[in-house]
């Protein structure tokens, strides 16, 4: 049915306003679980170090009675290393629109400010899980994959361990299907080194093939609440519990196998910012962070990599 004859609508008027919601729905997600997961700790050069102990590998110790004591061979420290990185974003914004009346936010250099700052954040999670070595100009930080160790490690043909001593990248391997025997493999390998991991870091492709895995459990559907439970987020090995925990930003083709203590995060800088010099009609602050991935014991940790 028409309107009658001469309704003023909608489409017509020049003077209604917009209808804009004062609020601004982010979509991109902002978890960094492998930043989120390690500790805090500070760094006081651009060469942050650390040290390892190993303790003699046990044998047999009988001793005659009476005899003198001689002194045992000492075991000597290992003295690892890593690069800080320096990573930044810069939020830039014109004296025009910091003034104009937006929807959403009240300044708009506030508002890009907290957005370069979850941004940083997420460039810092991709730093450490990736496998730059350690380089010297731009510096960069030698990831999770560029600490595995080569005896903890379930990879594809062709895979070459990296060389974190002499800062040495490893080469991938031929890609496969994710499956629970290199889970167990590798679970029962950082056992034997000496490490008790509990968390498995992994992209959502592979978490959702962790979640077939069945080791000794039957899968139940929950009827009378009409759920099907098709996740798993605890896998409990012969040599402890692994908490799974997707992470959206490191390599689909690798799966971290963590103890948790001993990975850290070292600051020389602490995430800051600061105005940049005025140079015209527009405001800048740069938000700046300068770290490095401490790996306080390669041989806690594995990795089942070259997943398809």
């Amino acid at each position: 049915m028409a309107a009658p004859t001469n309704t003023f609508t909608s489409t017509a008027a020049v003077g209604n306003r917009e209808d804009l919601a004062d609020v601004i729905y982010r979509i991109s997600p902002t978890d960094t679980p492998l930043l989120s997961l390690a500790e805090r700790v500070k760094a006081e050069n651009t060469l942050h170090e650390w040290q390892t102990q190993a303790l003699a590998a046990p044998g047999d110790n009988a001793q005659v009675e009476g005899d003198d004591a001689t002194a045992d061979a000492a075991v000597p420290t290992v003295r690892l290393g890593n690069r800080t990185q320096i990573s930044r974003k810069t939020a830039r914004v014109s004296g025009t629109q910091e003034e104009i009346n937006t929807a959403g936010r009240k300044k708009e250099l506030a508002y890009q400010v907290s957005l370069k700052s979850l941004e940083l954040k997420r460039d810092m999670e991709y730093a450490i899980t990736r496998n730059n070595v350690a380089a010297t100009s731009p510096r960069k930080t030698r990831g999770m994959v560029g600490w595995m160790d080569a005896a903890n490690v379930n990879a594809g043909t062709g895979y070459v361990a990296p060389d974190y001593i002499n800062n040495v990248a490893q080469t991938d391997g031929t890609q496969r299907t994710f499956t629970e025997t290199q889970l167990k493999d590798v679970a029962q390998k950082i056992f034997t080194s000496g490490g008790n991991p509990n968390t498995l870091m992994l992209g959502p492709t592979q978490k959702q093939t962790f979640s077939t895995f069945l080791g000794n459990s039957t899968r139940f559907d929950e009827g009378e609440d009409k759920k099907v439970v098709a996740a798993t987020d605890i896998y409990v090995t012969d040599f402890g519990a692994l908490k799974a925990v997707p992470n959206r930003i490191q390599r689909p083709r690798d799966a971290f196998v963590i103890e948790n203590d001993k990975v850290a995060v070292a600051y020389l800088r602490p995430m800051q910012k600061a105005p940049l010099a005025k140079t015209g009609d527009s405001e800048a602050v740069m938000i700046l962070a300068e770290y490095a991935l401490e790996n306080r014991a390669p041989t806690a940790h594995g990795g089942i990599l070259d997943l398809s």
